[in-house]
């Protein structure tokens, strides 16, 4: 909703059938929305308006009440009567369902044997952890310890089995055994799941068919690029005309350094997560056995959602509080405790300082706004901050007071988690923990000193999360402080990989 004077055409098509009307020729975007049921106003609240202009604002009510009848007058098929909810629609309900029952449980859709790894890409599969190589049996799957060396079979699927006819001796033993193998798992939100909303759905300028190739794909992975993450990005990208930059990742490095641990990644982050949510299966979709399983690197990245929220009139009321935020995190540690396999490590990274969203964008033009090139981030903060749907009003907000608090409650809660891993450190049966400081400053540092800029390393369309440049490098920094705070955690060098390269090619799909 972003022109001014428009005249709107809506065409509805339902099973073929097709409903053309018009409304006036004054009706901006923020009309049409009220008119057509889809945006509405709260009672003693004003209208929001995404670009306000004095001549379109007076008698807002009165228009829309008038373009409103223009709607139910030309409405055949009662869609707009009661406002639109698009899981009611025919054909959309049974989808919306599913959709549902994987937000809710976290875990892969498709999942024969239920051991929580799967064979499909989507609906939290392989994008989001390693391809089953046996959807038919629960024993068979990414960062198993290999049972009986893999002789025959493949037990891990990391690739390797059978047994060389020189020496008799199994490949698993022959290149693995020795060399630590291990797989990396981060327990996030949507910043480690990688929200990315394609820019060229929202910029007039660059809209086109090609812009929607791969929208079930999207769709079906939450809006989340999992596979091209920070933490368990693959290495490749098939998406260029909605997603450009490079993929680098934690797992990627982990296998570049041992390839042994091919797929042993798992991706456990939730779009709006924070703290107080993971006991609500979100740290229970973790898939590992003590017993059966190898040590793992464990990334515990929740880096903003303890402090945003949509609570535009009383969002510090509804921030964690130091409190909270200490019990919340030991509450995951124990449960951990109880998953992980010996010899593991958790870091627990800081909350972002999120300021840095306003001081780099609030300025620049909004893709949404380029065609009028008008509407700018701080417009659109203050926009979505009217809506009352922002993610975090309290750092899209151009009130610097309340940035500046958020800020500050980010600090304390920070604090928290790095007085758990100091005081905890070595408490835990299964695993050590350590702090890590939220990496993104040390990325905005490396960007800059290479003559980028800072916007240039955030999300075009929400302004909140980093982009696919701004992932690529936060998995460089995670992974050399990682090794600085823990020398060898990530295990030593495979003098097998050239071998295993050799023997095995790319070692089975991701896909």
């Amino acid at each position: 909703m972003t022109s001014s004077i428009v005249t709107h055409d809506i065409i509805v098509s339902t099973d073929h059938d097709f409903t053309t009307f018009r409304l006036a020729e004054d009706a901006s975007p923020d009309r049409a929305c009220h008119a057509l049921g889809i945006c509405t106003t709260d009672p003693g609240r004003q209208p929001c308006v995404s670009i306000p202009e004095p001549s379109l604002l007076a008698d807002f009510e009165e228009r829309v009440k008038r373009g409103r009848e223009i709607v139910i007058r030309h409405d055949r098929h009662g869609i707009f009567q009661a406002g639109i909810n698009i899981c009611d629609l025919p054909g959309i309900k049974e989808i919306c369902k599913l959709i549902d029952n994987i937000f809710d449980n976290h875990v892969p859709a498709l999942d024969e044997d239920h051991d929580s790894f799967s064979t499909y890409p989507t609906l939290r599969g392989s994008a989001w952890r390693g391809k089953d190589c046996d959807d038919s049996n629960p024993q068979r799957h990414p960062g198993a310890v290999p049972v009986d060396d893999d002789a025959s079979s493949d037990s891990n699927c990391n690739g390797i089995y059978g047994t060389d006819p020189k020496t008799k001796v199994a490949y698993e033993k022959e290149l693995c055994a020795g060399t630590e193998p291990r797989g990396v798992a981060v327990l996030g939100d949507s910043i480690s799941a990688h929200f990315h909303l394609p820019e060229n759905w929202f910029d007039a300028t660059q809209i086109s068919a090609a812009a929607f190739k791969h929208l079930d794909f999207i769709v079906e992975n939450e809006i989340d690029w999992p596979e091209m993450s920070s933490a368990t990005g693959l290495g490749f990208n098939n998406w260029t005309e909605v997603i450009q930059g490079p993929v680098d990742s934690v797992y990627m490095r982990l296998r570049e350094r041992n390839r042994c641990n091919h797929k042993d990644y798992q991706n456990i982050a939730v779009n709006g997560a924070r703290s107080g949510s993971m006991d609500s299966g979100i740290m229970e979709s973790l898939a590992r056995n003590q017993e059966t399983d190898r040590p793992m690197v464990v990334i515990y990245a929740l880096v903003g959602n303890d402090v945003c929220n949509g609570h535009v009139d009383d969002t510090f009321a509804h921030m964690t509080t130091p409190q909270q935020m200490r019990a919340n995190v030991l509450r995951t540690l124990e449960y951990l405790d109880t998953r992980l396999p010996k010899n593991s490590t958790v870091f627990l990274v800081g909350l972002a300082d999120g300021r840095v969203l306003y001081d780099s964008l609030s300025h620049r033009i909004h893709p949404i706004g380029r065609f009028w090139n008008r509407f700018t981030y701080s417009q659109f903060y203050d926009y979505f901050n009217c809506l009352q749907v922002t993610p975090c009003c309290g750092w899209m907000n151009s009130n610097s007071t309340v940035r500046n608090m958020t800020t500050q409650r980010a600090i304390e809660l920070s604090a928290q988690l790095q007085d758990v891993a100091a005081k905890n450190q070595t408490y835990y049966n299964h695993f050590n923990v350590h702090y890590m400081a939220n990496p993104i400053n040390k990325a905005i540092e490396v960007w800059n000193a290479k003559g980028g800029q800072t916007w240039q390393l955030l999300e075009p369309v929400d302004g909140f999360h980093s982009n696919q440049y701004g992932q690529a490098l936060t998995a460089q920094i995670i992974w050399e402080v990682a090794e600085k705070l823990v020398p060898g955690v990530f295990g030593p060098t495979n003098p097998n990989n050239q071998r295993i390269a050799q023997l095995f090619g790319d070692q089975g799909a991701y896909f």
